[in-house]
């Protein structure tokens, strides 16, 4: 459990830590990279790298929490992994129902393991639920998560990779874009982002400009802190539309 620098967040809560690539975004993973420092540096839960693990010892890590918190769920893997137990995601779930003073944002690549979950459950309405969707062909993912009764549902594009196209964001309430970071990063053309902006303004979706990463809006590489996350000469920092999630 730690306070977190990512922009749309405030916390990270990792019960479980671990994860295997699935899709494009997945090719230069930061929480692969982070892990890896992590062994070398003997943190606990780290001791296997990057393999996939539960770790009951963090269940209970919100509820010593009693301030109001946004947290991202497994910032350092993926909650629906092939290898997750059911009956340990019930248990996470169930801390998430215990703390609703909490706001649980959880993020997923596989949304047949999600889907296939909730298929006899009901999400919690301190969740706000979302998929990753990095390429065009994997704009799947998004009515995957539309056939989910959620509160909240949003999407994750970043990195953004290419031209996403045209988008259906009916009963998305919240879209956030970014760039990829690191050394190895593949850039992001502005026209990208701007054209995702466009689409939530005209189906009246929130968007959260995240950030530019290892490449600026002119193309140029460099530290992604001087790159900035102007986009159209703005910061956009929206959140979900919730009179649209709660009529």
């Amino acid at each position: 459990m730690k306070y977190s620098k990512i922009e749309w967040t405030e916390a990270t809560w990792n019960p479980s830590v671990g994860c295997d690539k699935v899709s494009a975004g997945c090719k230069f993973c930061y929480a692969e990279t982070m892990a890896r420092r992590l062994m070398l540096m003997g943190a606990p839960g780290y001791e296997d790298g990057f393999d996939f693990k539960i770790l009951p010892n963090r269940l209970d890590a919100p509820k010593k929490i009693k301030r109001p918190t946004k947290f991202f769920v497994n910032s350092m893997s993926d909650l629906f992994h092939e290898k997750m137990p059911f009956s340990y995601l019930d248990e996470v779930f169930a801390t998430i129902r215990d703390t609703p003073q909490h706001t649980y944002q959880i993020l997923t690549k596989r949304e047949d393991i999600l889907v296939s979950y909730f298929a006899n459950r009901s999400v919690p309405d301190n969740v706000w639920l979302g998929v990753t969707v990095e390429i065009a062909k994997k704009k799947n993912r998004i009515d995957a998560l539309r056939s989910i009764d959620a509160k909240i549902r949003f999407l994750s594009i970043e990195p953004l990779l290419e031209n996403m196209g045209e988008l259906n964001l009916t009963d998305i309430h919240w879209v956030i874009v970014g760039g990829e970071s690191g050394s190895r990063a593949r850039p992001m053309k502005s026209q990208w982002a701007a054209e995702i902006q466009r689409q939530c303004d005209d189906q009246e979706v929130s968007f959260f400009f995240k950030q530019w990463g290892t490449w600026g809006e002119d193309g140029l590489k460099r530290n992604k802190k001087a790159n900035g996350r102007l986009l159209l000469g703005k910061e956009w920092n929206e959140e979900p539309a919730f009179s649209k999630a709660y009529p």
